[in-house]
């Protein structure tokens, strides 16, 4: 009895399996991003394959939470376990929250900046997902994940000189003549930071699990 209810709970192997999954959709959906703000894009397209991609996400992290609840071994803390995947949701949302500010405004051009900004969500997202693959040996792999998340962080400073710049480069060019213009533009700018430092905070939520497991 006691076996057959053992194979019944999920496996700690589901828990990796369900982040890389979830990984990969951060990464897809950074990468539709990116290619929304670059030009002639299919705007329309990039949004709607991003909304798909957010509701994938959402059920992927739904199925960690319920196999939190079913399981009586967990990787880590079942709150770091909970904590990692809600970190990784919510760096998609924050994606899409970006393409519900461009079909508020119908937005069709972007400022240089935030193309920078979106290449490098694409590049944290990367990084992010090759660390989480490295979580089932987190004692071999701790030396290299902690070079991943710092790698991640010094990103994140990078796309946050980028809004500092291109705020000022807006303000200076529209914050006068055409104050919505700079309105619409700084809530872009802003959008775009959310995602970088969402990613971040994946980042920092594996090196806290690092640090407590290994």
């Amino acid at each position: 009895m006691l076996k057959w209810f053992r194979a019944l709970m999920p496996k700690e192997e589901s828990f990796f399996s369900l982040y890389a999954r979830h990984a990969a959709l951060v990464v897809e959906a950074a990468t539709e991003l990116q290619a929304m703000l670059g030009d002639g894009a299919d705007i329309g397209r990039h949004c709607d394959r991003i909304i798909e991609l957010e509701h994938q996400a959402d059920d992927i992290t739904r199925e960690v939470m319920q196999a939190v609840r079913k399981s009586f071994i967990t990787p880590f803390d079942r709150s770091d376990v909970t904590g990692l995947i809600q970190s990784m949701d919510d760096a998609v949302d924050k994606m899409q929250r970006v393409v519900k500010t461009i079909q508020l405004y119908e937005l069709s051009s972007f400022e240089p900046r935030m193309r920078d900004m979106a290449a490098t969500a694409v590049a944290s997202s990367r990084i992010m997902a090759e660390a989480v693959d490295l979580l089932p040996k987190i004692n071999a792999n701790s030396a290299r994940i902690a070079i991943m998340t710092e790698a991640i962080v010094k990103l994140e400073a990078e796309a946050d000189d980028l809004h500092d710049a291109g705020l000022r480069t807006l303000y200076k060019a529209h914050g006068a003549s055409d104050p919505v213009r700079f309105f619409i533009g700084r809530g872009l700018y802003i959008d775009l930071e959310g995602v970088v430092d969402s990613i971040e905070d994946v980042a920092n939520k594996i090196t806290s699990i690092v640090i407590e497991n290994v």
